[in-house]
């Protein structure tokens, strides 16, 4: 029988403000970050140059969205003094050299993208963008560890003025980072710059997260359509996870929906778990779906080494299993070296976790390998690729 929407129950009160777009009123779990924030924006209250900041932790930490709320806080006391401030924010998530993250900035400033230039003519006329909007200007870079050691944007912003490229004015730069490791990669004269001060968003714990839910729940729902376990468990798996808030607000936006769809009156735990296992299987599908030929072998030797119980693997063991595979669907075996840089892709992606061992002079420094993701839910996904549904049958014989 065809479903109908009158069939859905009415639990939510506003479902928006489970969006990742929705931004909170109010961080209280983040008041030491956020003060730590407002001391680098400081600055720009007595006439001078807010400090280049460098703002890092994992995804769904609210680097972001402290931010964007310390720098509205500053344009409104900007506003009420007088202040010629402006504010740029880029994401440079789908770039990966400094050139991209000039020329696109060029373009959000001027509405015209500088299509074939050098990189000195793309600065310049960059300069000139940033020389016209006035006083003080705050350049908001998020997701900056997508221009890898590409960095030099992140020295020439900041040095600009010092540089002579820029008269009369300030320019500062927040630089936003899920990687940790970003910083310690980027070249020492960039370091020095960039990271005047440093901040770090700490994963969430579970009673932080069950905080921040509760004032969710407050807005999202109607009155009592949640049972008590709901919010801790929602909590809890995400801090156990991640400690993501954004994480914990989808298990909880998912459940809700679960149960609305279901037409049913009261959120309940059976509903969470639910929510967390389709998440996660939509997680992995993204992880696995747009995967190389040579990605989903490395991925099946880990699952197939996995099931055997045989990891944390070495890569030696790792590509002995690859090979068999590749032998038993036909498919062209790489070098040994190339399967490693495979594995590497793969743990950036999620799905597998790759962990740098020190042996000393005698066993020296390698790498072990290991799934990261759901293994039901990885064979799953594989199972349904054509060219490795037998061999992923063979595995899990």
């Amino acid at each position: 029988m065809a479903r109908s929407f009158t069939d859905q129950t009415d639990i939510f009160s506003d479902e928006t403000v489970l969006y990742d777009s929705w931004t909170p009123e109010k961080l209280p779990e983040r008041e030491t970050e956020l003060d730590d924030l407002h001391d680098a924006l400081a600055p720009v209250a007595r006439g001078a140059s807010p400090h280049n900041t460098f703002v890092y932790g994992k995804t769904g930490q609210g680097k972001t969205v402290g931010v964007t709320y310390k720098l509205e806080d500053l344009r409104a006391f900007a506003d009420d003094n007088d202040i010629d401030l402006s504010v740029v924010r880029y994401s440079c998530a789908k770039d990966n050299t400094s050139y991209q993250v000039a020329s696109n900035l060029v373009a959000e400033l001027s509405g015209e993208k500088p299509r074939g230039y050098d990189k000195k003519t793309v600065f310049d006329r960059l300069y000139d963008n940033l020389q016209a909007l006035g006083e003080t200007v705050i350049i908001v870079l998020d997701e900056i560890d997508s221009i890898g050691t590409d960095d030099d944007i992140l020295y020439e912003l900041p040095r600009a003025r010092a540089n002579g490229h820029l008269e009369d004015m300030w320019v500062s730069v927040i630089g936003i980072s899920n990687d940790f490791e970003f910083r310690d990669n980027l070249s020492p004269k960039v370091k020095d710059t960039l990271c005047d001060e440093e901040i770090h968003f700490a994963p969430y714990d579970a009673r932080e997260l069950r905080s921040i839910l509760s004032r969710r729940v407050e807005k999202a729902f109607k009155n009592d359509v949640l049972s008590e376990d709901v919010i801790p468990l929602c909590a809890a798996m995400a801090a156990q996870d991640k400690g993501s808030a954004r994480q914990a607000i989808r298990y909880l936006y998912k459940a809700g929906e679960l149960a609305s769809n279901s037409g049913e009156e009261l959120v309940t735990e059976d509903h969470v778990r639910e929510a967390e296992a389709v998440i996660e299987r939509k997680s992995i599908e993204r992880g696995i779906r747009d995967l190389t030929t040579q990605d989903h072998l490395a991925l099946t030797a880990i699952v197939s080494l996995e099931v055997d119980g045989e990891t944390p693997a070495r890569t030696k063991q790792v590509y002995a299993k690859y090979t068999e595979i590749t032998t038993h669907v036909g498919a062209e075996s790489i070098a040994m070296r190339r399967v490693r840089d495979h594995l590497q892709d793969l743990n950036l992606a999620g799905v597998v976790n790759a962990m740098e061992r020190n042996e000393g002079i005698q066993g020296g420094q390698h790498y072990l390998f290991e799934l990261g993701a759901d293994l039901r839910t990885t064979i799953d996904v594989l199972q349904e690729n054509e060219r490795l549904g037998d061999v992923m049958d063979r595995i899990t014989a």
